[in-house]
C-alpha cells in the first residue's frame, strides 16, 4: 500500500497517520518530523530548513526531495509507505511520480483531509510542546494540569515560532496557493479522496479505512 496524506496544517494528519500505521502496518514518512529532528541535531540541512520553517514558508523542493528519496530507498518501504507532508507542490508531485516510475511502482490512494481555515487557526495557535520531553498539549482541547507545565516531566511548555498566529495565517496562505493544486493533480489520476476533517477523530478514521481496505494486502 502506497498512499499520500494531504491536508492543511492543523487538519489532524499526525493523529490519523498514527492510526493508519497501527492499522495497516506501513512506514510513516513525515517530512515535518524529519526536518524537526535534523533542526534539533543542528545539521547543515536542518539549519537551512529552519530559516524557511520559522517564517511559515515551504522548505525548497531540492532540500525536501533529497530527504524523501533517501527515505524511500530504505528497506522498510519496499512493500509500501505513507507520505505525510510531502508532496506539497505540483512540482514535488511530478518529481515523486518520476521517482516512483524509476522504481517500477505507483501510488494507490491520496487522502485529503479538509478543514475550514478559522478552525485551523484555533487548533494550531493553541498548541504547546514540552521543552524537555516533547509531550504535546493544547490550551483548549488538551490543557496541562498546571498552566505552562508538562504533566509528564514538569518541563516548560513552549509555543513554537511556527504556531504563532501571524505565522499560522501565512502557512495557510502558502498552503492554499501552492499545495491545494495537488488535489487537481491527483484527481486526474483518479486516486484522490477528500474527507471532512471537522468530524470526530474516530469518524475521520472510519472514512479513511473505507478508502484503504480495498488496497490493503496482509
Amino acid at each position: 500500500m502506497r498512499i499520500i496524506l494531504l491536508g492543511p496544517p492543523g487538519a489532524g494528519k499526525g493523529t490519523q497517520a498514527a492510526k493508519i500505521v497501527n492499522q495497516f502496518h506501513i512506514p510513516h514518512i513525515s517530512t515535518g518530523e524529519i526536518f524537526r529532528r535534523i533542526i534539533r541535531e543542528g545539521t547543515p540541512l536542518g539549519l537551512a530548513a529552519m530559516e524557511y520553517i520559522d517564517q511559515g514558508l515551504l522548505v525548497p523542493d531540492d532540500l525536501t526531495l533529497e530527504i524523501v528519496n533517501d527515505r524511500l530507498a530504505q528497506g522498510d518501504c519496499a512493500e509500501g509507505f505513507m507520505l505525510d507532508g510531502f508532496p506539497r507542490t505540483v512540482t514535488q508531485a511530478t518529481a515523486l511520480d518520476e521517482e516512483l516510475v524509476t522504481k517500477g511502482i505507483s501510488l494507490d490512494k491520496v487522502i485529503n483531509i479538509e478543514v475550514r481555515n478559522e478552525l485551523l487557526v484555533e487548533r494550531i495557535t493553541g498548541r504547546r510542546i514540552c521543552k524537555n520531553c516533547g509531550e504535546n498539549y493544547h490550551i483548549s482541547f488538551n490543557p496541562p494540569k498546571i498552566e505552562d507545565k508538562c504533566d509528564v516531566c514538569g518541563g516548560e511548555l513552549l509555543h513554537r515560532a511556527d504556531d504563532q498566529e501571524e505565522t499560522v495565517k501565512k502557512r495557510l496562505e502558502v498552503y492554499t496557493n501552492q499545495t491545494k493544486p495537488l488535489i487537481d493533480h491527483y484527481k486526474t489520476k483518479d486516486i484522490n479522496h477528500t474527507i471532512d476533517g471537522e468530524q470526530s477523530i474516530e469518524k475521520v478514521f472510519d472514512d479513511i479505512k473505507k478508502i484503504l481496505q480495498g488496497v490493503y494486502k496482509q
